[in-house]
């Protein structure tokens, strides 16, 4: 927060001026409050109490602190004041004694009262924070059919004692730092001493203090400014808004950035093969859990590629088709005024309008509309002879396969558009050509100094996973240890 002529001219042990200065530094502010105390036995004993309405515990304040001084039976004669009332009259389980300006007002606006003492230039900062918050409750984006259905909120507090009930040990660290200069945004690292990257974590510091900003208001802030890759559509920082998903990655050797006022997590570093995991992988049976990979795996692959091969199919390589599929397509697209290519890509923008309009609106229109629009728009307009049906199944196809890995959704439309490009120009050359860029561009990605391809050499946590007996060791290069484990799940 910036300083201005109120905060520079500092406390002094004036209570009537230090009244002034509080409220010279809120001026304009009709949200403060104060409450001015004289004790009931000794009237020269005199406090004055801060506080945003709204932000505190009411009954709290009153009950605690207010009543206390009040009643208190204060002698004629007192000595050391200000610690006689921190440590034997008030009850707040948190009491800071402070000068410091600048760190009064953020405590203050954070939702702390600030108990100023006639004859002290300190203050007392009385932890009495209280705001209403979103109910915990399973995150919409992240849906399971097994485990556990806890999804972080908006409260930074709340949050970080969900992840400290999941991991009970003194080696979880939460280093807090405060983002933004004028939200003054409270953050907290993560990460267990031992297993967490040391490499990682000081490149990590290192990035979060080069950055400023006027305010953070979502983790993304701060990812756009930190991530390797700024303008790549892969994402080299994870996201998640379950807490059983960030203990699992703390365990593995990551790095976690919890940011107030947001559910969403940032882990660190982040993995290509995390996009198709989910968190019913590792909650339901190893052998469906592979299944359900292998097909998401399976469906990026469809998603990218199935209109970048039709089209080089249909307008480079005809040899390559049945000659009775040829006929039927041929077919099809009489009387269709629009070449393959321009037809295709025009139907895989309207999907794409369709299921952002769909994603936008209240869940039940937004379904209802996503569904009706498809079948009306699709059939309408192959009716109209705008786009010939192989293409509606074609573009449907490619849709309805990039919704089984939403993560990389970004990724996906990047990558399918930019196939369908290179397939129109150069047929199927064109896309082999694109599928090995793609590829080299992967192997060259780093999430902060970890290659996001790092694991595929691994054969129990990629394609399959393997059952529990079989992971005994720790994604490799993740962790600080890569300790292996014995059958009880112990370090050797």
């Amino acid at each position: 927060m910036e300083n201005n002529s109120s905060n520079q001219q500092g406390l002094t042990v004036d209570l009537d001026a230090n009244i002034v200065l509080i409220k010279n530094i809120f001026k304009d502010d009709d949200t403060l409050c104060m409450r001015y105390i004289e004790n009931q036995s000794n009237p020269f004993v005199r406090c004055c109490v801060f506080f945003v309405h709204g932000m505190v515990d009411n009954r709290l304040l009153n009950n605690d602190v207010i009543k206390p001084l009040l009643e208190y039976p204060f002698g004629r004669k007192v000595t050391d004041l200000i610690n006689t009332v921190a440590n034997q009259i008030i009850l707040p389980g948190s009491i800071q004694k402070t000068s410091d300006l600048n760190q009064i007002v953020q405590c203050f606006v954070y939702g702390d009262s600030i108990l100023l003492v006639d004859g002290y230039r300190d203050v007392l900062i009385l932890s009495t924070r209280s705001w209403q918050t979103r109910a915990i409750e399973e995150p919409e984006s992240e849906r399971i059919l097994r485990g556990p259905r806890e999804g972080f909120n908006e409260s930074i507090i709340v949050n970080l004692s969900m992840l400290r009930r999941r991991l009970r040990t003194q080696d979880l660290k939460m280093k807090f730092k405060v983002f933004g200069a004028r939200t003054q945004t409270k953050g907290c690292i993560c990460y267990i001493e031992g297993l967490a990257n040391k490499n990682v974590l000081n490149e990590l510091e290192t990035r979060l203090r080069k950055f400023s900003i006027d305010g953070t208001l979502d983790v993304n802030y701060i990812s756009e400014f930190i991530r390797d890759e700024p303008y790549s559509p892969i994402k080299t920082i994870g996201s998640t808004e379950k807490p059983d998903v960030v203990a699992a990655k703390l365990l593995e050797g990551r790095i976690a950035l919890f940011l107030d006022g947001t559910p969403m997590v940032l882990t660190i570093p982040h993995l290509f093969v995390e996009h198709f995991q989910s968190p019913d992988d590792y909650y339901l049976n190893y052998l469906f859990s592979s299944l359900g990979r292998f097909l998401r795996l399976f469906g990026f692959l469809l998603s990218t590629s199935v209109p970048a091969v039709y089209v080089a199919l249909t307008c480079f390589h005809h040899e390559m088709l049945p000659t009775q599929l040829t006929m039927s397509i041929a077919m099809a697209r009489q009387g269709v005024p629009l070449p393959t290519v321009f037809e295709t890509f025009l139907m895989l923008v309207m999907f794409e309008i369709l299921r952002e309009t769909g994603t936008r609106m209240p869940n039940a229109i937004g379904q209802a509309l996503s569904i009706v629009g498809a079948l009306v728009i699709g059939q309408a307009a192959v009716d109209a002879r705008l786009v010939s049906s192989p293409v509606i199944v074609i573009v449907a196809t490619a849709g309805i396969t990039g919704l089984l890995i939403p993560r990389i959704k970004a990724g996906v439309i990047f990558m399918r558009f930019l196939l369908l490009g290179l397939s129109s120009i150069l047929g199927m050359y064109g896309y082999i050509f694109g599928i090995m860029g793609f590829m080299i561009y992967l192997f060259s990605i780093k999430s902060f100094g970890i290659p996001i391809m790092t694991g595929f050499h691994s054969k129990q946590d990629i394609l399959v996973r393997a059952p529990w007996r079989l992971m005994k060791k720790r994604p490799r290069g993740l962790a600080a240890d890569e300790i292996r484990l014995n059958s009880n799940g112990e370090p050797q």
